[in-house]
């Protein structure tokens, strides 16, 4: 993968761990919750198409900036945890050469073949 995605995603994992140090959260919880959206490949039990467009919806940014958005507006530190969670995941996935999926694979993202 090029060095300059990897660094951009690193510099965007860096923007929500600054944005969760602005919270009222213990830093535990940005550990402990920062692998919770993986849980979103339990699609890929029923069928590479589902399992593809639960891990996308879970590692979508636009929808973790919207979702930090509507907890800023609502003042609701919770929905906003969630929004840094999901961001602060994606970039983290993407700095280390996981996209989002084709449907014809968990290997098939759109930043490449993983473990080519």
């Amino acid at each position: 993968m090029n060095k300059l995605i990897q660094l951009e995603e690193a510099a965007l994992f860096g923007l929500g761990i600054y944005l969760f140090s602005l919270m009222d959260y213990a830093w535990w919880w940005f550990l402990a919750l920062l692998l919770v959206p993986d849980f979103s490949m339990i699609g890929y039990v029923l069928s590479n198409k589902t399992g593809a467009w639960a891990y996308n919806i879970a590692h979508h940014r636009a929808l973790a900036i919207v979702i930090y958005l509507l907890g800023t507006y609502l003042n609701n530190q919770a929905i906003m945890l969630t929004g840094i969670i999901l961001f602060s995941h994606s970039s983290m996935d993407r700095m280390f050469g996981y996209g989002l999926k084709y449907e014809k694979g968990f290997k098939f993202t759109h930043l490449g073949e993983i473990g080519q």
